[in-house]
Parts: C-alpha cells; structure tokens; sequence
C-alpha cells in the first residue's frame, strides 16, 4: 500500500513539475491607434525579454520630424511598418513605404517625417555591442557598416528552407554582417500551411506580425494566436513551429539575435532563389 502512495505522490510531483516549468509564449499586442491623441508615441515592447535587446513601438504625425542620433554602444534597426514618409540626408531622400528596413549605421545628420496628413509607425530596435561585436564589425564589409541600409521588404534576397513548403516566400530582410549576431526576415503564405518544428538554442528570436498575418504560434507545449501588429518572444531552446488555417494569411518577420558569432551557422540552413 505504501509502495501504491509513493507512486503515485511521485507521478503527481512530475506531472506538477512538467506544468511548472511549461514556458508561456510572451506577446505583446501593438497600439496602432496611439496616434489618435498625440503627435508623438512610444512605448517598449516586450521590455527585458532578451538582454542587451530593446524594442521600442513609435509613431510620429505629420508635420512632427524624427531626428536619427547615433550610439557608438548600440547598433539601431528601424522597421517602419505603417503610414508613408521620407527620410532625408544631407545628400539623398528616401520614399518610406509600408514594410521598409532603415540602418542608419553611423551616417549623421539624418531625419525622417511622414508624409502630409499621414502617420508613421515603426518598431525601433537596439542592440547593444559588447567587445567583441565591435571587434568583429571591423572585420565587415565597409559598405555594410559606413553607408545606410534602406530596402523594402519585397525588394530583399529570397531563400529557400527545409522546415517550409514550396509555396512560401522567405525573404532576408537584414543578412548578417551588417550588425554583429543579428539578421531578420519575413515570411510569407496563405494557408493552409506551415513552418515546421524545429529548435534553434544558439539564437533568441521574436517575430512581428505583419499586416494581415492571422497565424497560429506552437512552442513545446504551448500555443497562442499570433495576429497582425503584435511581436511575441519564441522561448529560447523551444520546439517551435507556425500554422496557418484555410484562407488565411501568414505574413511575419522573424529576428534573430544570436547568442555568438558561432551560432550564425545556423543561416546556412537558408537557401538562396534564383527567381528572387
């Protein structure tokens, strides 16, 4: 009878310790109406999820211009995801349109604004640099990290991977080498489809939900509905894939921010297209 109890407290403390240690999958749903009530909004996104990471949601109105500063301790990501706008340099202006990358990199004297009667809302992120990135960018091509870098989404180099069906577009929207353990891009389906399982312990990741993604997130054993304008945590280490139902549309940026230069290995998984 003792051994029958034992057993059975056992079995219940696993079967707690398995619930215990279940990783929720973090979300944070974006404000996209901030700029109802104020010329200028920001909030951070997903705050210390990933060390030395910070997300920041801003919108600017128009008429309201957005000065560029440059920390030589951080390398800065804009993923300008909503309204049309220009940015301005002491040279060239640049048409921002929905789904566009920006690196300002260490060019200054740069601003950008939205257009008259518009608003621009875009996903700033910063990533800081530890000794050793700054050692390694000196080893980066000079173009990737003297000049700017500013691309739409749909204009950037298409791949292939084994995890995704042949009817998905991937993209790399920011290949590595540019910043020091950082690359990002989207993907892109109607369903049904899916990415497949896999796990990646080498790299945090989050994803974006870009405009229309209606998709569902699995990660061991946890699952959450992944829409448009919301970012989400993948938990690091966790078996993870991504579905879409009938009809609907997958459409997301991954970033991947690597735990060191050793982990970029894993992009090798990518597979260029010829037809991009």
């Amino acid at each position: 009878m003792k051994l029958k109890i034992s057993i059975v407290f056992f079995s219940c403390l696993f079967v707690f310790n398995l619930v215990a240690n279940a990783q929720d999958i973090p979300i944070e749903y974006l404000d996209m109406e901030a700029e109802n009530n104020q010329s200028k909004y920001f909030k951070n996104v997903l705050e210390n999820e990933i060390k030395g990471v910070e997300v920041i949601h801003e919108t600017i109105t128009d008429g309201l211009a957005e000065n560029v500063s440059i920390d030589k301790n951080y390398k800065t990501i804009y993923l300008f995801i909503k309204g049309n706008g220009l940015l301005e340099t002491k040279s060239k202006t640049y048409n921002i349109v929905p789904e566009t990358i920006f690196l300002p990199n260490v060019v200054e004297g740069l601003s950008f604004k939205p257009v008259k009667s518009d608003t621009l809302h875009y996903i700033k992120i910063s990533v800081l640099q530890t000794e050793q990135d700054k050692i390694d960018l000196k080893e980066f091509p000079k173009e990737h990290t003297e000049a700017i870098y500013f691309a739409k989404f749909t204009d950037c180099e298409a791949y292939t991977e084994a995890i995704k069906s042949p009817q998905t577009t991937s993209r790399t929207i920011l290949p590595n080498k540019y910043i020091p353990r950082v690359a990002m891009g989207t993907v892109e389906t109607i369903g049904p489809d899916k990415v497949g399982a896999h796990e990646h312990p080498m790299l945090e990741q989050l994803f974006l939900g870009l405009t229309t993604n209606e998709t569902i997130v699995y990660a061991d054993d946890a699952r959450i509905n992944f829409p448009e304008y919301s970012i989400l945590h993948i938990p690091l280490g966790s078996s993870h894939s991504v579905e879409v139902k009938e009809s609907s549309k997958m459409y997301y940026v991954w970033m991947d921010f690597f735990r060191d230069k050793k982990g970029e290995e894993w992009l090798k998984t990518h597979k260029k297209k010829d037809d991009n």
